[in-house]
């Protein structure tokens, strides 16, 4: 198995290093110290940073001001992105127009996708359902009048929904299929109220009321959802690698700084081996993306779907970042609870990396079913 990426992708995530080397972590108020948002916006000096750097466009094509690379590029600046705490829904906007650029309509791919590439266009999506455990089709259904399509139900936990320009709806129709519809942040019949996350952002219960659509704005394929489900689900696990590897980084600059009895703790063995699991979940998490991302990336068939790959990088995630996060609390002491320094942060922020992949429990189930259908010969 060859992980060695291409010239453009290592070109995309050098661009990425250098483009978040300024953004901290600690700029905003800590979530610790606030019941509601630690900012009213996102970070719109990073997100005009990020246009003009080309990183906004990056899964989109030339002929619509995009670099055209992959969703491999993509999770690897992510990747760079979850290191600092990006406030930007650089994921979002990225998976929300490479389903665009596939399932969309020319004319509104051709409307969209250049104001996308030039940061003049917010997108996210609702990609979580009413509750925890609901699929996310389900929230919203879809049924078609003679010229519109007219969406009802709601939809919680959109991440970026009050700032983004559209969100993209998954809704269920009478047949059973399920459509993707794109909804303006002021459309009529649509409501939003305010939801928070662990780590302090403003989240969206979007509620649609007789929301009504025109055609071009559903996207009628049966692929458009699931591709988009599968390119948040990888960029999301490239966001808990790159959070829980600076996590670690600052473990290892602390233990190694920290002593007791005249010697680093980092040289005792209890700190050692806690400290080396954590990489081996860090380096367990990263072998699971890049295999994620490459199935999604170029559809390549193997003995089991890509789901199965997917199921495979939210379980070593979810467990991995929560994980490498609890032993970095521990092994800081009292130190990783002060606000003044940024580790309790990046527990905030994995706490809902964890939520938003789901428990891996449900995952393994998901896998050992399909296993079951698809036996190995």
């Amino acid at each position: 198995m060859d992980f060695t990426f291409t010239e453009e992708q290592q070109a995309a995530a050098e661009t990425a290093r250098a483009v978040f080397a300024d953004v901290a972590p600690d700029a905003v108020s800590s979530p610790a110290l606030t019941s509601t948002a630690v900012a009213d916006d996102l970070d719109r000096p990073l997100w005009q940073r990020l246009a003009a750097t080309d990183l906004l466009g990056l899964l989109v094509a030339p002929e619509h001001g995009g670099t055209g690379l992959d969703p491999v590029a993509l999770c690897l600046v992510l990747r760079e992105s979850g290191r600092v705490l990006a406030r930007v829904p650089l994921l979002e906007t990225a998976a929300v127009a490479h389903v665009l650029q596939q399932h969309a309509p020319a004319a509104t791919a051709a409307a969209l996708l250049p104001d996308v590439s030039a940061g003049r266009l917010i997108l996210t999506a609702a990609a979580h359902g009413a509750t925890g455990h609901e699929p996310a089709e389900r929230a919203v259904t879809a049924r078609r009048d003679s010229t519109h399509w007219i969406l009802d139900g709601t939809t919680d936990h959109v991440p970026w929904a009050h700032d983004a320009d559209l969100t993209a709806v998954p809704a269920h129709t009478g047949d059973g299929r399920t459509v993707l519809a794109l909804l303006p942040r002021d459309h009529p019949g649509l409501t939003l109220d305010a939801q928070y996350g662990t780590h302090g952002e403003r989240l969206a219960r979007l509620r649609l009321d007789a929301v009504r659509l025109d055609a071009d704005r559903v996207l009628d394929s049966a692929d458009a959802w699931p591709a988009l489900r599968a390119l948040l689900t990888t960029g999301t696990c490239a966001l808990a690698l790159g959070l829980g590897e600076q996590v670690l980084t600052m473990t290892s600059q602390y233990t190694g700084k920290r002593e007791q009895f005249g010697h680093s703790v980092a040289t005792f063995q209890a700190v050692a081996v806690q400290t080396a699991d954590r990489y081996i979940d860090l380096r367990a998490m990263e072998v699971t993306l890049w295999q994620a991302a490459w199935r999604v990336s170029t559809a390549a068939d193997t003995a089991l779907p890509t789901e199965a790959d997917l199921a495979v990088a939210k379980i070593w995630a979810a467990e991995g970042v929560r994980r490498v996060v609890q032993t970095a609390q521990h092994l800081h002491g009292g130190f990783g609870a002060d606000t003044d320094y940024p580790l309790h942060r990046y527990h905030a922020w994995a706490k809902y990396l964890e939520l938003s992949l789901g428990p891996a429990a449900a995952h393994e189930e998901a896998l050992g079913d399909l296993i079951a259908a698809h036996p190995l010969s």
